[in-house]
């Protein structure tokens, strides 16, 4: 239908507005709608709480309180205990490959030979509800081994080979809503929107192909906040029959926040939790955000922020030290690199990058890593395969290792160019525009980006903005400054892609986007807040 349907769930009463296509019905079911809803009048007052509790901290970071060691959890980080457990089916992954909730997309990812693939309803998908939800379809399809595609264009099928991926599924962070889905005329929280439907539809289905439902948490930014997912999960289990611990979770330390709390996220957690994440692109957003105003953590261009040094590293080797004291798998961080057509040179430049990149993880101590290509699934084994010979490393505890607030603190050293200052301004628009015409996951200058990409460059001007950065060449970061590139950059675009494709383009809405939020006072929480509004 081309106009809204709404569906109402019996007690509570959920309603969804959104256009029903074909298949819509089987995914939002009277009984999916009624537990999403029992969801939402369970947990998300507390959710609410616990993002105005965000708020209130960083009122105190922007007054200068920075980040540390949470003193009332001292017994928790001391103490010895172990998570659970973790499936046989996750004890092996190497090789992680990421991407978004389209159905081709994910049948080549399956395929990819990689040992785990996160289908991802976050930062890979723009939010566009038939994004949303044809990608819980594609999932209900997997847990029942009907996944296929044809192309309708070329006629070329696409179908799961012998051996595939395990799957794991990231739902939207805390912070976001799903605005097609209410609760008294309340937009209800996209966490339990994206967990609910699939769990509820695909739960039992997993379990008798021998894995089970297993996800990705992102954007979490302390031990309260895995304490309520940790809640979602016991009910879960109890209201759809599932042994207690059966979901299982890997979370995302991609906050600056997080980074200190990872051993109480862990216990939190402990009974559902199997590994941390270094989630390293949002985690340069979130450094940024959460202290930013202070001049002591301003950062050089993105290109120099990298993970073999200063704050970076500090947190990959303690969230090695902390999982494999606990048992858990700790996982490096994304390679975003992609191949580039007819260019063998800068193929293999690539690759190197991405190899000497593994070769750092797998040596530090991590058990695998995240790949944004197919094409690099080898790339990255061939690296684990020769340094980590076994299932993982978690037998490498890295007690030697000691890492501070300081470490974890540290800024990078470095410049700030014009040519950062342009990337930004270039790479963030471009990205955002295509957001709003709904693509998430974005190939642009040979890199796989994703949200995090946009987040960066719009973080990283204000802040420049924000302490009157100076540049290498001697100018000051201003306003006029950043219009004048903002201007220049446009020019070019538009004549390397054509003054049509422009117009036909959301670039127009993404530019006035990006310029109001780099040139706010308060650095808004998410980009994607503002935006979601602005999807069509």
């Amino acid at each position: 239908m081309s106009a809204a349907t709404k569906l109402q769930a019996e007690t509570p009463s959920l309603e969804i507005i959104g256009p029903m296509h074909a298949g819509y019905e089987t995914i939002l079911s009277e009984g999916a709608l009624a537990f999403v809803a029992d969801l939402e009048s369970r947990f998300g007052a507390r959710r609410k709480a616990l993002m105005q509790a965000r708020m209130e901290r960083q009122k105190r970071f922007d007054a200068g309180e920075l980040p540390d060691f949470l003193p009332e959890t001292k017994i928790i980080r001391e103490d010895n205990w172990k998570i659970l457990g973790t499936p046989d089916d996750l004890q092996d992954r190497r090789v992680e490959i990421t991407g978004p909730v389209d159905r081709k997309m994910m049948i080549n990812a399956f395929n990819s030979g990689a040992n785990v693939f996160m289908t991802d309803f976050e930062d890979a998908s723009a939010p566009v509800w038939e994004n949303m939800i044809d990608g819980q379809i594609n999932l209900y399809d997997y847990a029942r081994g009907q996944l296929a595609f044809t192309n309708p264009k070329s006629g070329k099928s696409y179908t799961m080979g012998d051996k595939t991926a395990v799957l794991k599924v990231r739902p939207r962070g805390w912070h976001m809503t799903e605005a097609h889905a209410t609760l008294d005329g309340q937009a209800v929280s996209a966490s339990l929107f994206d967990f609910g439907l699939y769990i509820y539809h695909c739960a039992q289905e997993l379990l008798s192909r021998g894995t089970g439902p297993y996800f990705y948490l992102p954007k979490m930014e302390s031990h309260k906040e895995a304490a309520l997912w940790d809640d979602v999960f016991t009910f879960t289990e109890q209201e759809l029959g599932l042994k207690h611990g059966t979901i299982k979770v890997t979370v995302l330390i991609e906050t600056l926040p997080a980074a200190f709390e990872m051993d109480e996220i862990l216990f939190a957690l402990k009974d559902h939790i199997v590994g941390l994440n270094c989630g390293r692109w949002d985690y340069i957003f979130s450094y940024i955000k959460r202290i930013g105003k202070n001049p002591d953590y301003l950062l050089p261009d993105r290109a120099q922020v990298t993970m073999g040094s200063a704050f970076l590293k500090a947190y990959s080797l303690l969230l090695i030290r902390t999982c494999h004291r606990r048992g858990a798998h700790a996982m490096g961080g994304m390679a975003a690199q992609i191949p580039v057509k007819n260019d063998e040179a800068a193929n293999t430049a690539a690759f190197e990058k991405v190899r000497a990149d593994k070769d750092r993880e797998a040596s530090f101590g991590h058990d695998g890593t995240w790949v944004a290509h197919p094409a690099l699934v080898p790339v990255a084994r061939e690296v684990f395969d020769r340094l980590m010979p076994h299932q993982n490393q978690i037998h490498r505890t890295r007690l030697d290792i000691e890492i501070g607030q300081e470490d974890l603190l540290r800024p990078h050293e470095g410049e700030r160019t014009e040519t950062g200052l342009r990337e930004n301004i270039r790479v963030g628009i471009q990205y955002l525009a295509a957001w709003l015409e709904g693509r998430g996951a974005v190939p642009l200058y040979n890199l796989m980006e994703d949200a995090a990409t946009a987040e960066i460059s719009r973080t990283q001007i204000w802040q420049q903005l924000k302490l009157g950065a100076p540049l290498a060449d001697g100018r000051t970061v201003t306003e006029d400054l950043v219009r004048t590139l903002y201007d220049d950059e446009i020019s070019r675009l538009t004549e390397s892609l054509g003054q049509d494709l422009v117009e036909d383009s959301r670039l127009a809405d993404a530019g006035r986007l990006f310029l109001g939020l780099v040139f706010k006072d308060d650095l808004e929480e998410f980009l994607t807040t503002p935006a979601y509004a602005l999807i069509k």
